[in-house]
């Protein structure tokens, strides 16, 4: 935040988890063109370990928020028949083993999308699904989650808290930068496209998107290491 007011733009701190904070802000300012939902974080396990607590506490914040916010400077934005964004996910539409809460949360927040799409349309509000894929961010630096002792994959727990860390995928992300220029330039097209593909892979999970469900079964395995899993299981 610091960088940005160096360069004379006036910042609000706001906790999207927090009513107060969320209406204290809304109230603050008089003007609104984009909003764009952002907050996000992750937490990886396989179904049978999922904390039911922790996966509730995920979706208070890749979702909720977003419909709390998004419900607080909606006058605003249909005053300026503006745009919303709300940061979804390639995992939206492509769930990978072992990150199923955080696959679960952006497809919920992809078809609020899609709801909030058509029913604001008639206002003059325009709402962009943002299917981003591995970029470097902060989201990476979070705490690595780790199987519990009772788990199922308790004799291949290498392998899966590996696939559960996206090591695979983190290394090949793309630079912030790069990925943040080419989505500025989509939204601000006098006719932002309702859904922007950017980041690793994200034109090759466009592309799975048109083909039959499961075709990219044993691609996705060798990623995440599940067909290593399945020898290891039945041997």
């Amino acid at each position: 935040m610091k960088s940005l007011e160096a360069m004379g733009i006036k910042t609000l701190t706001l906790d999207v988890l927090d009513d107060a904070s969320i209406a204290k802000v809304a109230s603050t300012i008089t003007q609104l063109d984009i909003l764009v939902n952002n907050a996000g974080a992750a937490y990886s396990m396989p179904v049978s370990d999922v904390s039911i607590a922790k996966a509730k506490e995920l979706f208070d914040l890749n979702v909720w928020s977003y419909l709390a916010v998004t419900q607080a400077f909606l006058p605003l934005i249909i005053k300026s028949k503006g745009t919303i964004v709300n940061q979804t996910s390639l995992s939206s539409v492509c769930a990978t083993p072992f990150t199923s809460p955080y696959n679960a949360s952006k497809a919920a927040i992809a078809s609020f999308s899609e709801s909030q799409r058509l029913e604001l349309s008639p206002f003059g509000v325009r709402v962009v699904d943002l299917k981003t894929g591995s970029v470097r961010s902060n989201i990476n630096d979070a705490p690595k989650s780790r199987l519990p002792e009772a788990s199922i994959y308790k004799p291949v727990r290498e392998i899966v808290e590996k696939a559960m860390a996206f090591e695979g995928v983190a290394k090949d992300a793309m630079d912030r930068d790069v990925w943040a220029k080419a989505t500025v330039a989509d939204l601000l097209k006098k006719t932002p496209p309702s859904n922007i593909w950017r980041g690793t892979n994200a034109w090759l999970v466009w592309f799975m998107t048109m083909l039959p469900h499961g075709f990219f079964d044993g691609t996705v395995k060798k990623m995440t290491g599940l067909d290593l899993v399945e020898k290891k299981v039945s041997s």
